[in-house]
Protein backbone atom coordinates (compact mmCIF):
# COMPACT_ATOMS: atom_id res chain seq x y z
CA UNK A 1 0.00 0.00 0.00
CA UNK A 2 1.13 3.52 -0.71
CA UNK A 3 -0.11 7.09 -1.08
CA UNK A 4 -1.16 7.79 -4.66
CA UNK A 5 -2.24 11.38 -4.18
CA UNK A 6 -2.65 14.05 -1.50
CA UNK A 7 -5.20 16.86 -1.68
CA UNK A 8 -5.02 19.68 0.85
CA UNK A 9 -7.44 22.57 1.30
CA UNK A 10 -6.75 25.75 3.33
CA UNK A 11 -4.11 24.10 5.55
CA UNK A 12 -1.44 26.62 6.56
CA UNK A 13 0.31 27.91 3.40
CA UNK A 14 -2.05 26.13 0.99
CA UNK A 15 -4.86 28.46 -0.08
CA UNK A 16 -7.78 26.63 -1.64
CA UNK A 17 -7.14 23.16 -3.00
CA UNK A 18 -3.59 21.89 -3.51
CA UNK A 19 -2.85 18.50 -5.06
CA UNK A 20 0.26 16.38 -5.59
CA UNK A 21 0.76 12.83 -6.91
CA UNK A 22 3.36 10.44 -5.53
CA UNK A 23 5.01 7.31 -6.89
CA UNK A 24 5.38 4.09 -4.91
CA UNK A 25 9.08 4.42 -4.18
CA UNK A 26 11.16 7.51 -3.44
CA UNK A 27 9.72 11.01 -3.80
CA UNK A 28 11.97 14.07 -3.39
CA UNK A 29 10.14 17.30 -2.55
CA UNK A 30 12.09 20.51 -3.08
CA UNK A 31 11.13 24.16 -2.96
CA UNK A 32 12.17 27.50 -1.54
CA UNK A 33 11.54 28.42 2.08
CA UNK A 34 7.81 28.66 2.87
CA UNK A 35 6.91 26.81 -0.35
CA UNK A 36 5.01 24.23 1.74
CA UNK A 37 7.41 21.27 1.96
CA UNK A 38 7.13 20.78 5.74
CA UNK A 39 3.41 21.55 5.66
CA UNK A 40 2.90 18.80 3.08
CA UNK A 41 4.61 16.23 5.33
CA UNK A 42 2.61 17.46 8.33
CA UNK A 43 -0.63 17.10 6.37
CA UNK A 44 0.15 13.52 5.34
CA UNK A 45 1.18 12.53 8.87
CA UNK A 46 -1.89 14.25 10.34
CA UNK A 47 -4.27 12.36 8.05
CA UNK A 48 -2.61 9.03 8.90
CA UNK A 49 -2.21 9.50 12.67
CA UNK A 50 -4.46 12.38 13.80
CA UNK A 51 -1.34 13.95 15.36
CA UNK A 52 0.48 17.23 14.75
CA UNK A 53 3.75 18.06 16.52
CA UNK A 54 3.42 14.93 18.62
CA UNK A 55 -0.05 15.78 19.97
CA UNK A 56 -3.55 14.76 18.95
CA UNK A 57 -5.03 17.66 17.02
CA UNK A 58 -8.51 17.26 18.51
CA UNK A 59 -7.23 19.00 21.64
CA UNK A 60 -4.83 21.42 19.93
CA UNK A 61 -6.96 23.47 17.51
CA UNK A 62 -5.47 26.83 16.53
CA UNK A 63 -6.46 29.53 14.00
CA UNK A 64 -2.90 29.28 12.66
CA UNK A 65 -3.79 25.92 11.11
CA UNK A 66 -5.90 27.82 8.58
CA UNK A 67 -4.48 29.65 5.59
CA UNK A 68 -4.05 33.29 6.56
CA UNK A 69 -5.53 34.65 3.32
CA UNK A 70 -8.61 32.48 3.70
CA UNK A 71 -9.05 33.59 7.31
CA UNK A 72 -8.55 37.26 6.35
CA UNK A 73 -11.14 37.10 3.55
CA UNK A 74 -13.62 35.41 5.88
CA UNK A 75 -13.20 38.04 8.61
CA UNK A 76 -13.52 40.91 6.09
CA UNK A 77 -16.80 39.47 4.82
CA UNK A 78 -18.44 39.43 8.25
CA UNK A 79 -20.91 42.28 8.53
CA UNK A 80 -21.31 42.57 4.74
CA UNK A 81 -24.39 41.61 2.75
CA UNK A 82 -22.69 38.42 1.57
CA UNK A 83 -20.62 36.93 4.44
CA UNK A 84 -18.45 33.99 3.49
CA UNK A 85 -19.14 30.56 4.99
CA UNK A 86 -16.94 29.43 7.85
CA UNK A 87 -13.58 28.28 6.43
CA UNK A 88 -12.56 24.66 6.75
CA UNK A 89 -9.41 22.56 6.44
CA UNK A 90 -9.49 19.31 4.49
CA UNK A 91 -6.78 16.73 3.91
CA UNK A 92 -7.45 13.78 1.61
CA UNK A 93 -5.12 10.82 1.09
CA UNK A 94 -5.83 8.60 -1.91
CA UNK A 95 -4.26 5.18 -1.31
CA UNK A 96 -3.21 2.56 -3.83
CA UNK A 97 -2.05 -1.06 -3.83
CA UNK A 98 -3.55 -4.52 -3.99
CA UNK A 99 -3.92 -5.14 -0.26
CA UNK A 100 -7.34 -6.44 0.81
CA UNK A 101 -7.35 -4.00 3.74
CA UNK A 102 -7.83 -1.14 1.28
CA UNK A 103 -11.29 -2.40 0.38
CA UNK A 104 -12.56 -1.26 3.78
CA UNK A 105 -11.50 2.30 2.86
CA UNK A 106 -13.25 2.39 -0.53
CA UNK A 107 -16.02 4.93 -1.03
CA UNK A 108 -16.95 8.39 -2.27
CA UNK A 109 -16.39 10.51 0.83
CA UNK A 110 -13.86 12.65 -1.01
CA UNK A 111 -13.92 15.87 -2.99
CA UNK A 112 -13.97 13.94 -6.28
CA UNK A 113 -17.02 11.87 -5.28
CA UNK A 114 -15.12 8.89 -6.67
CA UNK A 115 -16.77 5.62 -5.58
CA UNK A 116 -13.71 3.59 -6.55
CA UNK A 117 -11.21 5.60 -4.52
CA UNK A 118 -9.62 4.20 -1.35
CA UNK A 119 -8.41 6.63 1.26
CA UNK A 120 -8.83 8.89 4.27
CA UNK A 121 -10.28 12.32 4.95
CA UNK A 122 -9.26 14.59 7.83
CA UNK A 123 -11.21 17.81 8.36
CA UNK A 124 -11.35 20.77 10.71
CA UNK A 125 -14.78 22.22 10.10
CA UNK A 126 -17.69 24.13 11.59
CA UNK A 127 -20.05 21.97 13.65
CA UNK A 128 -23.60 22.53 12.37
CA UNK A 129 -25.07 21.95 15.81
CA UNK A 130 -23.76 25.44 16.70
CA UNK A 131 -25.72 27.21 13.95
CA UNK A 132 -27.85 29.05 16.54
CA UNK A 133 -25.03 30.34 18.77
CA UNK A 134 -22.99 31.25 15.68
CA UNK A 135 -25.88 33.29 14.27
CA UNK A 136 -26.09 35.19 17.57
CA UNK A 137 -22.33 35.80 17.47
CA UNK A 138 -22.62 37.20 13.94
CA UNK A 139 -25.12 39.78 15.14
CA UNK A 140 -22.55 41.22 17.53
CA UNK A 141 -20.14 41.80 14.64
CA UNK A 142 -17.39 41.01 17.14
CA UNK A 143 -15.46 38.21 15.43
CA UNK A 144 -11.72 38.85 15.17
CA UNK A 145 -10.59 35.31 14.48
CA UNK A 146 -12.05 31.99 13.37
CA UNK A 147 -14.51 30.94 16.15
CA UNK A 148 -12.86 27.61 16.92
CA UNK A 149 -15.20 27.02 19.87
CA UNK A 150 -17.77 26.05 17.21
CA UNK A 151 -15.41 23.75 15.29
CA UNK A 152 -14.69 20.06 15.50
CA UNK A 153 -12.23 17.58 14.02
CA UNK A 154 -13.59 14.83 11.77
CA UNK A 155 -11.57 11.82 10.64
CA UNK A 156 -13.15 9.56 8.04
CA UNK A 157 -12.47 6.68 5.74
CA UNK A 158 -13.69 7.21 2.18
CA UNK A 159 -16.17 4.43 3.00
CA UNK A 160 -17.89 6.95 5.36
CA UNK A 161 -16.81 5.03 8.45
CA UNK A 162 -14.99 6.94 11.24
CA UNK A 163 -11.22 6.46 10.99
CA UNK A 164 -9.02 5.34 13.89
CA UNK A 165 -5.24 5.08 14.06
CA UNK A 166 -5.51 1.37 14.83
CA UNK A 167 -7.70 0.69 11.81
CA UNK A 168 -5.57 2.51 9.21
CA UNK A 169 -3.48 -0.05 7.29
CA UNK A 170 -0.85 2.50 6.16
CA UNK A 171 1.48 3.67 8.93
CA UNK A 172 3.61 6.78 8.72
CA UNK A 173 6.88 7.68 10.41
CA UNK A 174 7.74 11.39 10.45
CA UNK A 175 11.49 11.81 10.93
CA UNK A 176 12.70 15.36 11.58
CA UNK A 177 16.28 15.66 12.77
CA UNK A 178 15.76 19.31 13.73
CA UNK A 179 13.47 18.46 16.65
CA UNK A 180 13.08 15.82 19.34
CA UNK A 181 9.67 15.25 20.87
CA UNK A 182 10.08 14.08 24.44
CA UNK A 183 7.46 12.57 26.71
CA UNK A 184 8.30 11.17 30.17
CA UNK A 185 12.01 11.43 29.39
CA UNK A 186 11.89 9.40 26.19
CA UNK A 187 11.57 10.39 22.55
CA UNK A 188 8.03 9.43 21.53
CA UNK A 189 8.98 8.46 18.03
CA UNK A 190 11.81 6.15 19.04
CA UNK A 191 9.54 4.50 21.63
CA UNK A 192 6.85 3.88 19.04
CA UNK A 193 9.25 2.56 16.44
CA UNK A 194 10.83 0.19 18.98
CA UNK A 195 7.35 -1.02 19.91
CA UNK A 196 6.50 -1.69 16.25
CA UNK A 197 9.86 -3.40 15.74
CA UNK A 198 8.94 -5.97 18.39
CA UNK A 199 6.51 -8.80 17.70
CA UNK A 200 3.56 -9.59 19.98
CA UNK A 201 5.41 -12.21 22.02
CA UNK A 202 8.31 -9.82 22.66
CA UNK A 203 5.98 -6.97 23.68
CA UNK A 204 4.22 -9.26 26.20
CA UNK A 205 7.60 -10.35 27.59
CA UNK A 206 8.85 -6.80 28.09
CA UNK A 207 5.52 -5.75 29.62
CA UNK A 208 5.74 -8.61 32.14
CA UNK A 209 9.35 -7.69 32.94
CA UNK A 210 8.24 -4.12 33.55
CA UNK A 211 5.47 -5.33 35.88
CA UNK A 212 8.00 -7.38 37.85
CA UNK A 213 10.12 -4.25 38.13
CA UNK A 214 7.15 -2.50 39.76
CA UNK A 215 6.67 -5.35 42.19
CA UNK A 216 10.38 -5.35 43.04
CA UNK A 217 10.30 -1.59 43.56
CA UNK A 218 7.25 -1.77 45.81
CA UNK A 219 8.70 -4.68 47.77
CA UNK A 220 12.02 -2.97 48.41
CA UNK A 221 12.59 -2.45 52.14
CA UNK A 222 13.40 1.25 51.77
CA UNK A 223 10.27 1.94 49.69
CA UNK A 224 8.16 -0.06 52.12
CA UNK A 225 9.51 1.98 55.04
CA UNK A 226 8.79 5.25 53.22
CA UNK A 227 5.22 4.16 52.43
CA UNK A 228 4.60 3.27 56.09
CA UNK A 229 5.91 6.69 57.14
CA UNK A 230 3.69 8.40 54.54
CA UNK A 231 0.70 6.52 55.87
CA UNK A 232 1.48 7.52 59.47
CA UNK A 233 2.72 11.08 59.07
CA UNK A 234 1.12 12.48 55.93
CA UNK A 235 -2.40 13.55 56.99
CA UNK A 236 -3.50 14.26 53.42
CA UNK A 237 -6.13 11.53 53.20
CA UNK A 238 -8.00 9.11 55.38
CA UNK A 239 -7.00 6.42 52.90
CA UNK A 240 -3.63 4.76 52.47
CA UNK A 241 -0.99 6.91 50.67
CA UNK A 242 2.02 5.29 48.99
CA UNK A 243 4.48 5.73 46.15
CA UNK A 244 5.11 3.22 43.36
CA UNK A 245 5.91 2.88 39.65
CA UNK A 246 3.21 4.11 37.25
CA UNK A 247 1.38 1.13 35.75
CA UNK A 248 -1.91 2.91 35.11
CA UNK A 249 -1.92 2.50 31.32
CA UNK A 250 -1.59 -0.60 29.17
CA UNK A 251 1.51 0.85 27.50
CA UNK A 252 3.19 2.14 30.65
CA UNK A 253 6.45 0.40 29.77
CA UNK A 254 6.72 2.45 26.55
CA UNK A 255 6.47 5.74 28.43
CA UNK A 256 8.89 4.84 31.18
CA UNK A 257 11.60 2.91 29.36
CA UNK A 258 14.56 4.78 27.91
CA UNK A 259 16.37 3.93 24.67
CA UNK A 260 20.18 3.97 25.03
CA UNK A 261 22.92 4.17 22.40
CA UNK A 262 26.32 3.08 23.76
CA UNK A 263 24.92 3.61 27.29
CA UNK A 264 23.88 7.21 26.43
CA UNK A 265 20.14 8.13 26.50
CA UNK A 266 18.86 8.46 22.93
CA UNK A 267 17.82 12.11 23.20
CA UNK A 268 21.34 13.06 24.40
CA UNK A 269 23.16 11.73 21.34
CA UNK A 270 23.81 13.93 18.29
CA UNK A 271 20.83 14.98 16.18
CA UNK A 272 22.45 13.54 13.06
CA UNK A 273 22.86 10.12 14.67
CA UNK A 274 19.26 10.31 15.91
CA UNK A 275 18.08 10.88 12.34
CA UNK A 276 20.08 7.92 11.03
CA UNK A 277 18.88 5.56 13.79
CA UNK A 278 15.22 6.57 13.39
CA UNK A 279 15.38 6.06 9.63
CA UNK A 280 17.12 2.69 9.87
CA UNK A 281 14.67 1.47 12.51
CA UNK A 282 11.75 2.50 10.32
CA UNK A 283 13.28 0.80 7.26
CA UNK A 284 13.87 -2.42 9.22
CA UNK A 285 10.37 -2.56 10.74
CA UNK A 286 9.06 -6.12 10.90
CA UNK A 287 5.58 -5.02 9.91
CA UNK A 288 6.10 -5.33 6.17
CA UNK A 289 2.41 -6.13 5.76
CA UNK A 290 1.79 -2.50 6.74
CA UNK A 291 3.33 -0.42 3.96
CA UNK A 292 4.96 2.21 6.12
CA UNK A 293 5.34 5.67 4.61
CA UNK A 294 8.59 7.35 5.66
CA UNK A 295 8.30 11.14 5.84
CA UNK A 296 11.82 12.55 6.18
CA UNK A 297 12.35 16.27 6.78
CA UNK A 298 15.64 17.66 5.40
CA UNK A 299 17.99 14.81 6.41
CA UNK A 300 21.04 16.95 5.57
CA UNK A 301 20.56 18.87 8.84
CA UNK A 302 23.20 17.91 11.46
CA UNK A 303 24.80 15.31 9.17
CA UNK A 304 28.36 15.34 7.90
CA UNK A 305 28.98 14.47 4.26
CA UNK A 306 29.94 10.87 5.05
CA UNK A 307 26.99 10.33 7.44
CA UNK A 308 24.59 11.82 4.89
CA UNK A 309 25.98 9.46 2.28
CA UNK A 310 25.33 6.50 4.60
CA UNK A 311 21.75 7.60 5.20
CA UNK A 312 20.98 8.18 1.53
CA UNK A 313 22.49 4.81 0.66
CA UNK A 314 20.19 3.18 3.24
CA UNK A 315 17.14 4.88 1.75
CA UNK A 316 18.01 4.23 -1.89
CA UNK A 317 19.16 0.59 -1.57
CA UNK A 318 17.09 -0.85 1.29
CA UNK A 319 13.71 0.83 1.64
CA UNK A 320 12.08 -2.62 1.85
CA UNK A 321 9.29 -1.64 -0.51
CA UNK A 322 8.28 1.29 1.67
CA UNK A 323 7.27 4.63 0.23
CA UNK A 324 9.67 7.47 1.03
CA UNK A 325 8.70 11.14 0.82
CA UNK A 326 11.69 13.31 1.59
CA UNK A 327 12.11 17.10 1.64
CA UNK A 328 15.51 18.62 1.01
CA UNK A 329 17.55 21.65 0.02
CA UNK A 330 20.58 19.44 -0.67
CA UNK A 331 21.66 18.80 -4.25
CA UNK A 332 23.62 15.80 -2.97
CA UNK A 333 20.45 14.19 -1.58
CA UNK A 334 18.43 14.92 -4.73
CA UNK A 335 21.15 13.74 -7.11
CA UNK A 336 21.90 10.53 -5.20
CA UNK A 337 18.24 9.53 -4.95
CA UNK A 338 17.55 10.42 -8.59
CA UNK A 339 16.24 13.67 -10.04
CA UNK A 340 13.52 11.79 -11.93
CA UNK A 341 11.87 11.38 -8.49
CA UNK A 342 11.90 15.13 -7.91
CA UNK A 343 8.75 17.13 -7.09
CA UNK A 344 9.19 20.89 -7.30
CA UNK A 345 6.91 23.11 -5.20
CA UNK A 346 6.78 26.66 -6.49
CA UNK A 347 4.03 29.13 -5.55
CA UNK A 348 1.68 26.29 -4.50
CA UNK A 349 2.14 24.63 -7.90
CA UNK A 350 3.70 21.22 -8.51
CA UNK A 351 6.11 20.26 -11.28
CA UNK A 352 7.38 16.70 -11.68
CA UNK A 353 10.18 15.34 -13.83
CA UNK A 354 9.50 12.17 -15.76
CA UNK A 355 12.21 10.09 -17.47
CA UNK A 356 14.95 12.68 -17.13
CA UNK A 357 17.93 11.53 -19.23
CA UNK A 358 20.38 13.46 -17.06
CA UNK A 359 19.22 11.77 -13.84
CA UNK A 360 21.72 8.91 -14.11
CA UNK A 361 24.56 11.38 -14.77
CA UNK A 362 23.83 13.42 -11.63
CA UNK A 363 23.30 10.22 -9.61
CA UNK A 364 26.80 9.03 -10.50
CA UNK A 365 28.34 12.50 -10.10
CA UNK A 366 26.32 14.01 -7.22
CA UNK A 367 28.69 16.94 -6.70
CA UNK A 368 26.76 19.11 -9.16
CA UNK A 369 24.68 21.82 -7.48
CA UNK A 370 21.49 21.04 -9.35
CA UNK A 371 19.08 22.46 -6.78
CA UNK A 372 20.54 25.94 -7.28
CA UNK A 373 19.03 25.73 -10.74
CA UNK A 374 15.82 24.06 -9.57
CA UNK A 375 15.17 26.68 -6.86
CA UNK A 376 16.24 29.73 -8.86
CA UNK A 377 13.86 32.19 -10.50
CA UNK A 378 16.34 32.55 -13.37
CA UNK A 379 19.82 31.14 -13.99
CA UNK A 380 22.84 32.03 -16.08
CA UNK A 381 24.95 28.94 -16.76
CA UNK A 382 28.69 29.32 -17.33
CA UNK A 383 31.54 26.85 -17.69
CA UNK A 384 33.91 27.78 -14.89
CA UNK A 385 34.57 29.97 -11.88
CA UNK A 386 36.37 32.59 -13.96
CA UNK A 387 33.42 32.94 -16.31
CA UNK A 388 31.16 33.26 -13.27
CA UNK A 389 33.21 36.17 -11.91
CA UNK A 390 33.18 37.99 -15.27
CA UNK A 391 29.42 37.59 -15.69
CA UNK A 392 28.83 38.75 -12.12
CA UNK A 393 30.93 41.88 -12.71
CA UNK A 394 29.29 42.62 -16.05
CA UNK A 395 25.88 42.45 -14.38
CA UNK A 396 27.02 44.75 -11.59
CA UNK A 397 28.34 47.31 -14.10
CA UNK A 398 25.03 47.26 -15.95
CA UNK A 399 22.86 47.45 -12.78
CA UNK A 400 24.44 50.06 -10.50
CA UNK A 401 26.50 47.59 -8.51
CA UNK A 402 23.73 45.07 -7.83
CA UNK A 403 24.75 41.42 -7.88
CA UNK A 404 22.62 39.05 -10.03
CA UNK A 405 21.47 37.19 -6.91
CA UNK A 406 20.02 40.47 -5.59
CA UNK A 407 17.57 40.25 -8.49
CA UNK A 408 16.97 36.50 -7.99
CA UNK A 409 19.29 35.56 -10.87
CA UNK A 410 21.72 32.76 -10.02
CA UNK A 411 25.01 32.50 -11.95
CA UNK A 412 26.02 28.84 -11.80
CA UNK A 413 29.28 27.24 -12.88
CA UNK A 414 28.36 23.87 -14.42
CA UNK A 415 31.65 22.73 -15.96
CA UNK A 416 30.92 20.79 -19.15
CA UNK A 417 27.44 19.68 -18.02
CA UNK A 418 25.52 22.39 -19.89
CA UNK A 419 23.21 19.94 -21.67
CA UNK A 420 22.29 18.10 -18.45
CA UNK A 421 21.39 21.35 -16.68
CA UNK A 422 19.43 22.56 -19.72
CA UNK A 423 17.46 19.31 -19.78
CA UNK A 424 16.54 19.96 -16.14
CA UNK A 425 15.61 23.59 -16.90
CA UNK A 426 13.52 22.53 -19.88
CA UNK A 427 11.59 19.91 -17.88
CA UNK A 428 10.88 22.32 -15.00
CA UNK A 429 10.29 25.37 -17.24
CA UNK A 430 12.96 27.36 -15.39
CA UNK A 431 14.35 30.38 -17.32
CA UNK A 432 17.99 29.58 -18.12
CA UNK A 433 20.66 31.35 -20.16
CA UNK A 434 23.91 29.79 -21.34
CA UNK A 435 26.96 32.03 -21.78
CA UNK A 436 29.52 29.93 -23.63
CA UNK A 437 32.60 30.14 -25.88
CA UNK A 438 32.17 29.32 -29.54
CA UNK A 439 35.58 27.55 -29.56
CA UNK A 440 35.99 28.42 -33.22
CA UNK A 441 33.28 26.06 -34.51
CA UNK A 442 29.78 27.52 -34.90
CA UNK A 443 28.32 24.46 -36.64
CA UNK A 444 29.35 22.20 -33.76
CA UNK A 445 27.93 24.67 -31.25
CA UNK A 446 24.56 24.91 -33.04
CA UNK A 447 24.33 21.12 -33.28
CA UNK A 448 25.13 20.78 -29.57
CA UNK A 449 22.22 23.01 -28.51
CA UNK A 450 19.78 22.07 -31.30
CA UNK A 451 17.34 20.39 -28.88
CA UNK A 452 16.85 23.71 -27.06
CA UNK A 453 16.39 25.94 -30.09
CA UNK A 454 12.98 27.56 -29.95
CA UNK A 455 12.43 26.79 -26.23
CA UNK A 456 11.00 30.08 -24.99
CA UNK A 457 12.61 30.05 -21.54
CA UNK A 458 16.09 28.94 -22.69
CA UNK A 459 18.62 31.22 -24.40
CA UNK A 460 22.07 30.30 -25.75
CA UNK A 461 24.54 33.21 -25.89
CA UNK A 462 27.87 33.02 -27.77
CA UNK A 463 29.99 35.20 -30.03
CA UNK A 464 28.90 34.56 -33.66
CA UNK A 465 32.26 35.79 -34.97
CA UNK A 466 35.16 33.39 -35.42
CA UNK A 467 38.58 34.92 -34.72
CA UNK A 468 41.27 33.07 -36.66
CA UNK A 469 44.70 32.10 -35.45
CA UNK A 470 46.31 30.10 -32.66
CA UNK A 471 48.35 30.87 -29.62
CA UNK A 472 51.04 28.35 -28.58
CA UNK A 473 51.66 27.87 -24.86
CA UNK A 474 54.14 25.06 -24.26
CA UNK A 475 52.83 21.98 -26.10
CA UNK A 476 49.27 23.31 -26.31
CA UNK A 477 47.59 25.40 -29.00
CA UNK A 478 44.75 27.78 -28.06
CA UNK A 479 42.47 29.62 -30.45
CA UNK A 480 41.20 33.15 -29.93
CA UNK A 481 37.55 32.17 -29.38
CA UNK A 482 37.38 31.73 -25.62
CA UNK A 483 36.41 34.32 -23.02
CA UNK A 484 39.86 35.77 -22.25
CA UNK A 485 40.83 36.60 -25.89
CA UNK A 486 37.33 37.99 -26.49
CA UNK A 487 37.72 40.24 -23.43
CA UNK A 488 41.12 41.41 -24.62
CA UNK A 489 39.71 42.08 -28.09
CA UNK A 490 36.97 44.29 -26.59
CA UNK A 491 39.48 46.34 -24.55
CA UNK A 492 42.96 47.76 -25.06
CA UNK A 493 46.24 46.07 -24.22
CA UNK A 494 47.25 49.10 -22.16
CA UNK A 495 44.03 48.98 -20.08
CA UNK A 496 44.57 45.33 -19.13
CA UNK A 497 48.30 45.79 -18.51
CA UNK A 498 47.41 48.57 -16.09
CA UNK A 499 44.71 46.43 -14.45
CA UNK A 500 46.99 43.38 -14.04
CA UNK A 501 50.18 45.36 -13.23
CA UNK A 502 51.96 43.88 -16.25
CA UNK A 503 53.80 45.23 -19.28
CA UNK A 504 53.12 42.67 -22.03
CA UNK A 505 52.70 42.83 -25.77
CA UNK A 506 49.44 41.42 -27.19
CA UNK A 507 50.41 37.74 -27.51
CA UNK A 508 52.24 37.69 -24.19
CA UNK A 509 49.20 39.26 -22.53
CA UNK A 510 47.04 36.53 -24.10
CA UNK A 511 49.37 33.93 -22.63
CA UNK A 512 49.34 35.62 -19.23
CA UNK A 513 45.53 35.71 -19.13
CA UNK A 514 45.25 32.05 -20.14
CA UNK A 515 47.87 30.90 -17.62
CA UNK A 516 46.44 32.96 -14.76
CA UNK A 517 42.71 32.75 -15.48
CA UNK A 518 41.60 33.03 -11.86
CA UNK A 519 43.92 35.92 -10.95
CA UNK A 520 42.80 37.87 -14.02
CA UNK A 521 39.11 37.16 -13.40
CA UNK A 522 39.47 38.36 -9.80
CA UNK A 523 41.26 41.52 -10.98
CA UNK A 524 38.47 42.25 -13.48
CA UNK A 525 35.80 41.55 -10.86
CA UNK A 526 37.53 43.99 -8.48
CA UNK A 527 38.37 46.57 -11.17
CA UNK A 528 37.93 50.21 -10.02
CA UNK A 529 36.53 51.25 -13.43
CA UNK A 530 34.16 49.64 -15.91
CA UNK A 531 35.57 47.58 -18.75
CA UNK A 532 34.00 46.62 -22.07
CA UNK A 533 32.47 43.13 -22.33
CA UNK A 534 31.89 40.94 -25.38
CA UNK A 535 28.37 41.30 -26.77
CA UNK A 536 27.39 37.70 -25.92
CA UNK A 537 28.14 38.40 -22.22
CA UNK A 538 25.94 41.52 -22.37
CA UNK A 539 23.20 39.48 -24.05
CA UNK A 540 23.39 36.92 -21.25
CA UNK A 541 22.87 39.52 -18.50
CA UNK A 542 20.14 41.46 -20.32
CA UNK A 543 16.82 41.44 -18.43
Amino acid sequence: MYIEKVKVKNFKCFEGWFEVDFNQGVNIVVGSNEAGKSTLLEAIHLCLTGMLNGKYLRNELSPYLFNRNVERDYLKSIGTKAPLPQPDVQIELFLGGDNDALEDLRGNKNSEKNDKACGLLFTIEFDKKYDGPYAELLKTNDINSIPLEFYHVQWWEFSRQPATARGIPVKSALIDSTSTRVQSGSDMYISRIVREFLDEKERVAISQAHRKLKDAFKGDGNVDAINKRLGEAAKISRKNVSISVDMSSHNAWENSLMTYIEDVPFHYIGKGEQCIIKTRLALSSKKNSEATVLLIEEPENHLSYSKLNQLISDISTDNSGKQVIITTHSSFVANKLGLDHLILLREARVTRIKDLKASDFFHKLPGYDTLRLVLSQKSILVEGDCDELIVQRAYMDANKGRLPIDDEIDVISVGTAFLRFLELAKALKIPAIVATDNDGNLDKLKKKYADFEGVAHIKICYDPEIDKGELIIGDNAFNYNTLEPKLLKANSVDAFNKLFGTDHALDDLHRYMLRKKTDCALAIFSAPTNITYPKYILDAIAK
